[in-house]
């Protein structure tokens, strides 16, 4: 099944919650849209399926991605569309984040397997532009900008897990220089054939380094070393020891990798090396968040054409023979369940890019505390939520969809990575409520909800019924979100850690309800004066109203699973 990008929704989203205003002249957000939905739907989307089937391969020491993957990289480059949030004097195009987030779900729902790789390397230009020193921004961050050479980011350990204390890769001096020696593990396009030159960031310790987290350091490991030009020259010391054999996003090479002196170059201080590496991982767990919602606009879309087309028995009331499966109550309750799921981890996803953006240059401003406090969100409940919607794909599909010649299952085991990678969502849940709920008492959390409820008032108050309806639902949802933050303020840590997970899942929950609830109020405002799009402006009003109905319905719960912490303290732990 062929991939339509959604360019309608996500110009809507972006103009009503997106941030975008008059910073970006309409024109050119339609053209970008535009043309990269002209490549995601021709160059990527061909190449997903036949990827996932072959998968990259290990061939004598080289890294080999599927056919049509290197060519595909290169229209990427140059279509110049690697460089489009960073900096002019890099050879960037300085676009706003916003902008840019739409690309990265159309590369995601195109073909993810194929779309990890620049979207690690937009992230290693990003960190050295913020913390590289001269010498390496002269050497390596143009070339990062293009596209031309890649990057990734080299962080765990078969020992340490998520528990990044525990890294033992050493980095020795060696003069202007460091020897580093170790094994790194899944690392995204550690190796590969797309480009000339692969830019690794990696963690490890020098010595005298302390004990933990707070002992790394951050090095930049070339797998080939420039020379006086700038080219790839001699080989560096890194090689692959092997490829993982994974559920899922099989066309990108997840590789071990074996550092045996290589040389590499320290970014920034030492011992800052977690920090700095955070410029990375932030922008990352956005862009995961936003992989959860590509796939499961991909399933949906899947999912909505198989319906269309599959006819099998009668539809409840319908009298007439031959009526296909969208007919039938259910499986129009589940295309309606992915369809709202999508609309709301778009707009959160969106929202969250354009507060980075507000917030560039203001650390301490109030949109970048939203954003840290909604990062951990975008990235744990878009991430979770794009398995789920998978998953109704393949029921909508019935027992085809659980055959791999359906495509569905694909979107499945794609996107179950997305919970684990970059931080598992666990972890995510206990950032949110230990430090981002925690670190002003609550202060970033009350400004939300005040803004949420000025909202739900504005829709409660509406002359539309279905508008109204969505306004009193979403009221009582953050009502539950509201007894759930005061909870876990007033509690124990434990207590606390024990309600994180359903915590984060209700802040998701009702964020989304809230942008949807902001975008039904535009669609209203824009059917009076827009007579060509009222269809699309209806079904915005519908998408909501269908939320609020059905998921905004669930704070409740999510409330009693936080507050009810013994359930899970006081369980003994040997009947586990």
């Amino acid at each position: 099944m062929s991939y339509t990008a959604p360019l309608a929704e996500m110009r809507f989203v972006l103009e009503e919650v997106g941030g975008l205003g008059d910073s970006v002249p309409a024109d050119l957000v339609e053209a970008i849209l535009a043309e990269a939905g002209r490549f995601a739907q021709s160059v990527l989307a061909p190449l997903n399926e036949p990827a996932d089937r072959a998968g990259s391969r290990l061939e004598n020491g080289v890294v080999r991605t599927p056919a049509g993957f290197r060519e595909a990289y290169a229209r990427y480059v140059a279509g110049g569309w690697n460089g489009l949030t960073l900096a002019p004097e890099h050879g960037g195009q300085g676009l706003p984040l916003a902008l840019a987030t739409p690309l990265v779900e159309m590369w995601n729902s195109a073909c993810m397997s194929w779309a990890l790789c620049p979207l690690l390397t937009t992230g290693a230009a990003q960190l050295l532009q913020s913390h590289g020193s001269d010498e390496q921004k002269r050497v390596y961050l143009d070339k990062l900008v293009s596209g031309a050479w890649t990057g990734t980011m080299n962080l765990t350990e078969p020992q340490a897990g998520s528990d990044l204390g525990a890294v033992r890769m050493r980095a020795i001096p060696a003069g202007d220089h460091y020897r580093l020696s170790g094994q790194k593990i899944f690392i995204t396009y550690g190796d590969h054939d797309l480009a000339e030159n692969i830019v690794h960031l990696v963690l490890a310790r020098i010595p005298g380094a302390p004990a933990g987290s707070r002992g790394l350091s951050l090095f930049l490991v070339p797998k080939f070393l420039p020379d006086a030009q700038g080219r790839p020259g001699p080989r560096n010391a890194v090689r692959t020891l092997r490829l993982e054999e994974k559920l899922g996003i099989h066309a990108s090479p997840t590789c071990a990798l074996v550092y045996e002196e290589a040389i590499g170059w320290r970014v920034g201080d030492a011992h800052r090396g977690l920090p700095i590496m955070f410029t990375m991982m932030n922008l990352a767990r956005l862009n995961v968040g936003v992989q959860g919602l590509a796939i499961a606009e991909r399933a949906w879309q899947r999912a909505r054409a198989f319906a269309r087309t599959r006819v099998q028995g009668r539809p409840l009331g319908a009298e007439a023979e031959g009526l296909p499966i969208l007919h039938h109550p259910d499986v129009r309750r589940m295309l309606l369940e992915m369809r709202a799921g999508v609309a709301a981890l778009r707009a959160l996803a969106y929202y969250a890019a354009a507060l980075l953006d507000r917030g560039q240059g203001d650390l301490e401003g109030a949109a970048q505390r939203r954003a840290e406090l909604l990062i951990p969100v975008v990235k744990a409940w878009c991430s979770d939520m794009g398995v789920r919607i998978a998953s109704t794909g393949i029921q909508v599909h019935g027992g085809i969809g659980y055959i791999e010649e359906s495509g569905a299952a694909q979107h499945w085991r794609d996107a179950r990575i997305a919970p684990i990678y970059e931080g598992t969502n666990g972890i995510q849940a206990h950032d949110l409520v230990a430090r981002k709920l925690a670190r002003d008492d609550g202060a970033a959390v009350r400004a939300l909800i005040a803004e949420m409820r000025a909202t739900a008032d504005a829709a409660a108050a509406a002359p539309a019924p279905d508008i109204a309806a969505t306004g009193r639902a979403l009221a009582a949802a953050i009502a539950a979100l509201d007894a759930a933050s005061g909870y876990l303020l007033r509690t124990d840590p434990a207590a606390a850690a024990a309600g994180s997970a359903p915590y984060l899942s209700l802040l998701g929950t009702v964020a989304g309800g809230w942008l949807l609830a902001r975008l039904a109020l535009a669609a209203e405002r824009r059917m009076e004066a827009d007579t060509t799009d009222r269809d699309f402006f209806a079904t915005q009003r519908a998408i909501g109203r269908f939320y609020a109905g059905r998921m905004l319905a669930r704070a409740p719960g999510y409330l009693a699973a936080v507050t009810d912490a013994r359930a899970v303290l006081d369980f003994p732990l040997e009947h586990l």
